[in-house]
């Protein structure tokens, strides 16, 4: 079961970090400029970022591991067309399918853990896996740096077949089904159409803005954007089903949180794809050695990570979620100052490390505070919006940042094509630019209430109303956070969102095996 999920969930954090370090190959390979390597990235966290919420509904419905192996199937077949792919529009489309199988890996994975594993067992078995998936982020820059200079960028896709391969073969003979028998049977695809649309439009018209100007697609694609947010809003405050409550909002810890994970993943996702392509472009790094740049941020976090949780539990969240996004920007300011010719070791090092120290910082407590600031019922939900606020600020950054810095507007001709001197003249201006919502990040822990009256909202919230006391009830625990865990894709899942996986309702003995 662990060998399963860590390799299906790896594959797909391996395939985030490997096609980062192949994007300026795939650039000169498919003749396209900064637009074009921008919808390579946020084609896959379109579907990625509208669809985790909805699968985890999905799983609890039609099955667990049955919706990760469909998912596992998905992303297969999109390498292959990745791996083959004639342009760069067959390339996004590839991306895009590849989002929709992570959507119904990633979290599934998790809900297959708990409800696999005895209740004394879980927090071993994730554990464990939150490690393992963090050391395939880990070794994706290497890989994907060796695999370009060595052969091909396509190779980067086509290793995802065989190991899918492995993956559906264990989970076929060895992994057994679980699903939720209690689960809410209603399903909001209405809701996950509007998130793709208003996703997808919106980053559609920040790109293209950048590559294009204020043409009339950019503008009407900017109108269905933004109708489709407004449209999604509605339909989750009045849908019977709807797979982001929004009453979940009223708590102000959870908000505040939230909200300082925009800002956070928002500024991180841009640094991780402009950093690569700086060091390639402008500076002359093979891909071997622009992966390994950011390696020490991977390798900070899976130390550190553990560590941080502790420490915010002693201490409570506010202080590390005020300095970490304090070192987060000050890494930023030092990046805005990096020369093409500067050294790694005096040039891009020192910024990385406070990027690292940052983040270790930040991750956890973040995590922890979304989920003990919603009730225990909503913890998979709560984990769920906390990973798509995530990923759809990395999205919406990498689309937003360049157009800002003046990057995308920079280019050789009008097909969005940006050249190096481009590149380097803007992206000191895209640090400061990140740099500014980090100190954002850091006004949001201000607005957190302090330890104590943390603990006394989650009290009142854990006891039943005068006259309703509910037989048996149990005040709800606050999370621990997951060991080792690599939180440079996105904060740490503690359970699958929409799923109740693990209670007593997943099999007919209630033992949770």
């Amino acid at each position: 079961m662990l060998t399963a999920t860590v390799l299906g969930s790896g594959m797909a954090f391996l395939d985030s970090t490997v096609v980062t370090v192949a994007l300026p190959a795939i650039g000169s390979d498919l003749d396209t400029g900064l637009s074009g390597l921008q919808w390579i990235v946020n084609g896959y966290m379109i579907t990625l970022s509208a669809l985790i919420l909805l699968s985890g509904s999905l799983s609890d419905r039609f099955g667990r591991v049955r919706l990760f192996m469909a998912g596992v199937v998905a992303f297969a077949l999109a390498s292959v067309l990745c791996t083959f792919a004639p342009t760069l529009e067959w390339l996004v489309a590839g991306r895009v399918v590849q989002g929709v199988g992570g959507a119904m890996m990633t979290p599934g994975s998790l809900a297959i853990l708990q409800a696999g594993f005895r209740e004394k067992d879980r927090a071993r078995a994730i554990g464990a896996w939150s490690g393992l998936t963090g050391v395939a982020g880990a070794v994706g820059p290497f890989l994907g740096g060796w695999l370009v200079q060595i052969g091909d960028w396509r190779l980067i896709f086509l290793i995802n077949v065989p190991t899918a391969a492995a993956v559906l073969l264990i989970s076929w003979f060895k992994v057994p089904e679980s699903r939720d028998s209690g689960a809410d049977h209603g399903l909001d695809y209405t809701g996950a159409l509007l998130g793709v649309l208003a996703l997808g439009g919106i980053t559609y018209a920040l790109i293209q803005w950048g590559a294009a100007g204020a043409t009339p697609a950019v503008l009407t694609a900017a109108a269905v954007g933004v109708l489709a947010l407004a449209a999604f809003v509605l339909a989750e405050a009045r849908g019977r089903h709807p797979m982001l409550p929004l009453g979940i909002f009223s708590s102000v810890p959870f908000s505040v949180t939230n909200a300082a994970t925009v800002l956070v993943y928002g500024a991180l996702g841009p640094m991780l794809f402009l950093l690569v392509i700086f060091l390639q472009e402008v500076g002359g790094y093979s891909p071997i050695a622009a992966g390994a740049a950011s390696l020490p941020i991977t390798v900070l976090m899976l130390l550190l990570s553990a560590r941080s949780g502790k420490l915010a539990a002693r201490i409570g969240p506010r202080p590390q979620l005020l300095v970490g996004p304090l070192l987060l920007a000050g890494g930023f300011l030092l990046l805005a100052r990096l020369e093409p010719d500067a050294p790694y070791l005096t040039g891009v090092l020192p910024g990385v490390l406070l990027v690292a120290l940052g983040l270790a910082s930040a991750v956890a407590p973040l995590t922890a505070t979304v989920l003990a600031s919603a009730p225990e019922r909503h913890a998979g939900l709560a984990s769920g919006v906390n990973n798509t606020f995530a990923r759809g600020a990395q999205l919406i950054g990498v689309a937003a940042v360049p157009v800002a810095a003046g990057i995308g507007s920079g280019g050789e001709g009008g097909d969005g094509s940006a050249s190096a001197s481009a590149i380097a003249q803007g992206f000191g201006s895209a640090m400061l630019i990140l740099a500014g919502m980090c100190a954002l990040a850091a006004l949001c822990a201000l607005a957190l209430p302090r330890r104590s009256a943390l603990r006394a909202e989650r009290g009142m919230r854990a006891r039943p109303a005068a006259g309703h006391e509910a037989e048996g009830a149990v005040a709800p625990q606050p999370p621990t956070a997951p060991s080792r865990f690599c939180g440079t894709t996105e904060p740490p899942w503690q359970s699958c969102p929409g799923s109740s996986a693990g209670t007593e309702q997943d099999t007919p003995g209630g033992d949770g095996r």
